[in-house]
C-alpha cells in the first residue's frame, strides 16, 4: 500500500533509527536497511539515520586508515537508499562520510525524496576538535551553506551533530521554510567523566535543541547512536521536540530502537501566531553577528 501524502497542515510520521555500530560497514548498512523496513510497516514517511551510521565513530583517534571508509555521493550507499525510498515511497535522511576528491572529505547528510531522487546534500558546517571528537583531522568544513528541502511530506532542514549547538544554523535553516530540523548525531559520555558532569552534558544537549524549536517555531528531531565505542558511551535518547519546546517522544538511552513520532504540522502556524519571534526580529540591528567577537573597548 502506498504511503499517503500529507497536507501542509496535516500529520507527518517520523522514524528515527538509533543503533549500535560495529567495524563492519556492510553489517551496519544491513541492520539499518532492516530497521527502515520496520519503519515502513509502521507507516513512517520520513526516516532519519544517525550520524555516520555505516561505521564506528572513528573520530576518537586520528588515523589515516579510516579515510578508506569514505565514499562518493552519489555512491554505493545512496544507491541502496534511493531504491528503498523509491520503492517504499519514503523520504530518507542519511549521514555519510563523503569523499569529494582525493584528500578532500566531508561529514555529509543526504536528503532522498520519496521518488528516490537526491534532493540535496548538507555538508557539516561546524567541525569540532575535542578529546575523542577529532573531526578536524577528517572533515573539511561544509561549503554548501544551510538549506531547506521540499520533500513529498513537508519542507525539512538538516544539520549534523556539532551544528546543533549553534542557534545561527537553526535560524538560517528555518528562515528558508524548514518545518522540521533533523540532527543526525553521534554524542555520548566519556566513560572516565563524573556522572554529575555526564548528566549536565546531556541536559544541555537536549535543552539547546528544544530552544531551537521554540525560537523558530519548528519541530526538532535529533537521532543519536547507542552503545560503547572506545572511551565513549553513546547516550542514545533520540528525541523529537514540538514547536513549543516540549519533548513529545524520546528513545531509550541504552537500546537499539526505531522511534516513531507523529508531527501535527498545524502546530507550526499555531505556535508562530502566538509567539511571533520571526516577525519581531530586528534584522536591522544584527549586522555584528558576522563578527567573531565584539570588543567595544578596543
Amino acid at each position: 500500500m502506498a504511503t499517503p501524502k500529507s497536507k501542509k497542515n496535516g500529520t507527518v510520521r517520523l522514524a528515527l533509527i538509533q543503533t549500535r555500530c560495529t567495524s563492519d560497514p556492510q553489517a551496519n548498512l544491513a541492520k539499518t536497511v532492516s530497521a527502515i523496513g520496520q519503519a515502513v510497516k509502521r507507516g513512517a514517511q520520513i526516516v532519519c539515520l544517525q550520524e555516520l551510521f555505516r561505521s564506528l565513530y572513528f573520530c576518537q583517534t586520528e588515523e589515516n586508515k579510516f579515510f578508506k571508509l569514505a565514499e562518493k555521493i552519489p555512491g554505493p550507499t545512496t544507491e541502496v537508499l534511493q531504491q528503498i525510498a523509491k520503492t517504499r515511497k519514503i523520504v530518507i535522511v542519511a549521514s555519510l562520510f563523503e569523499k569529494r576528491a582525493q584528500g578532500l572529505y566531508h561529514n555529509t547528510a543526504v536528503v532522498i525524496d520519496a521518488d528516490g531522487k537526491i534532493l540535496g546534500k548538507y555538508r557539516k558546517m561546524h567541525i569540532p576538535d575535542d578529546p575523542s571528537y577529532y573531526e578536524k583531522f577528517y572533515f573539511t568544513p561544509g561549503d554548501l551553506g544551510f538549506a531547506a528541502y521540499g520533500t513529498r511530506y513537508g519542507k525539512i532542514g538538516v544539520c549534523v551533530c556539532w551544528d546543533q549547538w549553534f542557534p545561527e544554523a537553526a535560524r538560517l535553516t528555518a528562515l528558508q521554510g524548514a518545518q522540521i530540523l533533523f540532527y543526525p548525531t553521534a554524542i555520548g559520555w566519556n566513560t572516565a567523566e563524573k556522572q554529575s558532569v555526564n548528566v549536565a552534558q546531556h541536559s544541555a544537549w537536549e535543552t539547546i535543541q528544544r530552544a531551537h524549536a521554540i525560537a523558530n517555531g519548528v519541530y526538532v528531531a535529533a537521532v543519536n547512536r547507542v552503545g560503547r565505542e572506545g572511551n565513549q558511551q553513546f547516550w542514545g535518547q533520540s528525541f523529537v521536540s514540538d514547536p513549543f519546546g516540549r519533548v513529545i517522544a524520546r528513545a531509550s538511552g541504552t537500546k537499539e530502537e526505531v522511534l516513531y513520532v507523529d508531527c501535527d504540522m498545524s502546530k507550526i502556524d499555531d505556535t508562530r501566531e502566538n509567539w511571533p519571534f520571526l516577525r519581531d526580529r530586528r534584522i536591522d540591528a544584527y549586522g555584528e553577528l558576522t563578527k567573531r567577537f565584539i570588543d567595544k573597548n578596543k
